[in-house]
């Protein structure tokens, strides 16, 4: 077996798997060059994001105490679930095995050939969905405000999307994870930004003359209750998702000890002050009308703006490692390839904008697996806590209630997604869900 070792923290050699040295992601995309506040950077870019603005939606889901029952635990959850995938990375590097991805990581735990294509069929789907899932926000935000600019405008849904889709693509070049360090740390500040305008925004709906009228009762279907729970629990679970936690680990210069931790706070700080204050501000002023995307609600079609349109204008193998990253050989079939998928991605976000279903089922069948499910058992394998410990026990009742968590959400957020395509036409102007 070709190894590839270095000298780590701990003193000893460090093996790095077969062909890692001809392994492209690992020499260019995953470069291990961070500090702390980067990896916090891109922990931050990863979870908090436009689609928080779906989270008064959730709310109307769940009501006021399971929805901030639900989104309290899921913080605590997640926040748990990362930093024992961080300490199993440690733990693996100790003993000489560094790993720089999800599906290595869990395929030398757990010990199993088919655990490796599974993850990366996991993040895949993830990656795929939220590309999708992020297009059709951006430009339905765009829209939105673009039609209430001009109500008699001829540029449709599908305009925006393909616009958001170029800028996406020439994201899509920066060459490593690293690289984005500047642009992960605007994207944090205008995380901040953004929330705070809608937060204005929706406080100043709530409080003109043109305030709707609030009602935060759920629906009268027991059924009906239940399904919509287990879709705003799914959506939760996408918003809190990380699948990428061990890449992004992967970027920090050694040593990594401690360093993860320190990220996770610095992303959870704005995780509080984001999450909560969009979906009470949001929940609060529209109720159980609240709109898979908030800016709907504030900007709707049909009706009169509910908040200044200028506050929310201001929201929004393929290389040769021998070779350099910028050389004609690796250059080329980045930009084709990374074009490519970002045109598919587009192309499917204008033809299908099911922005709220898209995110329920991405956190059921995606989010849950990877994120409250695999890093405890990956921590209960590598560590192998005693039986009788506290720890041990936490983490199996947490994989036993989110395995029930996603085969329900999974249902609920599939029947969600076929009941509004039967009311959907191809290329619609308007966002399903």
């Amino acid at each position: 077996m070709t190894v590839d070792p270095i000298r780590n923290e701990y003193g000893s050699s460090l093996r790095l798997t077969s062909g890692r040295e001809n392994d492209a992601g690992a020499q260019f995309v995953l470069e291990s060059k961070g500090q702390w506040w980067h990896a916090g950077y891109h922990l931050t870019t990863a979870i908090v994001g436009p689609i928080i603005l779906t989270l008064p939606y959730v709310f109307r889901g769940l009501g006021w105490g399971l929805g901030f029952f639900c989104l309290t635990m899921m913080g605590i959850v997640t926040f748990y679930a990362y930093y024992l995938m961080s300490l199993v990375l440690e733990h693996c590097e100790k003993q000489g095995r560094r790993h720089i991805r999800f599906r290595e990581l869990a395929s030398d735990v757990l010990g199993s050939d088919w655990m490796f294509y599974f993850v990366i069929a996991v993040q895949t789907a993830i990656n795929t969905g939220i590309s999708i899932a992020s297009i059709v926000l951006a430009g339905e935000c765009l829209e939105i405000t673009y039609s209430s600019i001009m109500p008699n405008g001829t540029l449709k849904l599908y305009h925006f999307i393909a616009m958001v889709t170029v800028v996406m693509i020439a994201l899509s070049q920066f060459p490593s994870f690293h690289s984005l360090r500047h642009i992960n740390l605007v994207s944090l500040l205008l995380s901040l930004g953004y929330t705070f305008l809608i937060v204005a925004a929706c406080i100043h709906a709530a409080t003109s003359k043109n305030a709707p009228p609030r009602d935060y009762s759920l629906e009268s279907s027991q059924a009906a209750r239940v399904f919509n729970a287990f879709t705003s629990t799914s959506i939760i679970a996408a918003i809190f998702g990380n699948g990428i936690l061990p890449e992004i680990q992967a970027t920090l210069a050694p040593p990594a000890t401690g360093k993860m931790l320190k990220g996770l706070f610095l992303c959870y700080s704005v995780i509080f002050i984001t999450f909560y204050s969009a979906a009470v501000s949001g929940y609060y002023t529209f109720g159980n009308k609240s709109n898979s995307n908030i800016l709907q609600s504030l900007l709707p079609h049909k009706g009169s703006a509910l908040a200044p349109t200028w506050i929310l204008i201001l929201s929004m193998k393929s290389a040769d490692t021998k070779r350099g990253i910028f050389s004609k050989r690796n250059l080329i079939p980045r930009l084709i390839l990374r074009t490519t998928y970002m045109i598919f991605c587009g192309l499917f976000a204008a033809m299908l904008p099911f922005f709220g279903d898209i995110n329920s089922v991405i956190g059921a069948i995606g989010f849950i697996p990877l994120d409250f499910i695999l890093p405890m058992l990956l921590y209960n394998m590598a560590y192998k806590p005693s039986k009788s410990s506290i720890t041990y026990w936490i983490n199996i009742s947490i994989i036993v209630i989110f395995t029930g968590v996603g085969l329900l959400g999974t249902f609920s957020s599939i029947r969600k997604l076929i009941l509004d395509a039967k009311e959907f036409k191809i290329f619609n102007s308007n966002v399903v869900g």
